[in-house]
């Protein structure tokens, strides 16, 4: 099985099935998910004792809004990097120097390897 995102429709079933007593491993097999994906579905969505499919998901999409891809190669990064690598500044350095001046962009040791 290949990862992908639960969908609205399979939050919905996955609803409609725990509304109707299945256990997690069932609704897995339904779903062709592995039984752990759905467990912790149902753990993140349930509210008082009732996955909510619609608020699931909307939850589920805020968390994607706020999500920030790390760790991303820019022109500008690679160009302050190399600076301070001719300044015989160690990648060690670099990344701390890095972190105290932009702690918003993480750069770590091995990045500056390569």
């Amino acid at each position: 099985m290949s990862y992908t995102h639960l969908s609205i429709t399979e939050r919905s079933e996955l609803a409609l099935l725990h509304r109707l007593g299945w256990s997690a491993r069932a609704i897995a097999r339904e779903l062709k998910r592995h039984h752990a994906t759905i467990a912790r579905e149902l753990k993140r969505g349930c509210k008082a004792g009732e996955y909510q499919a619609e608020a699931a998901h909307e939850v589920y999409e805020k968390r994607r809004e706020r999500s920030v891809p790390r760790g991303k190669r820019t022109p500008e990064r690679e160009h302050y990097i190399a600076s301070q690598l001719a300044r015989t500044w160690s990648p060690e350095q670099n990344a701390g120097r890095l972190s105290q001046e932009c702690p918003e962009q993480k750069v770590y040791v091995k990045t500056m390897y390569r």
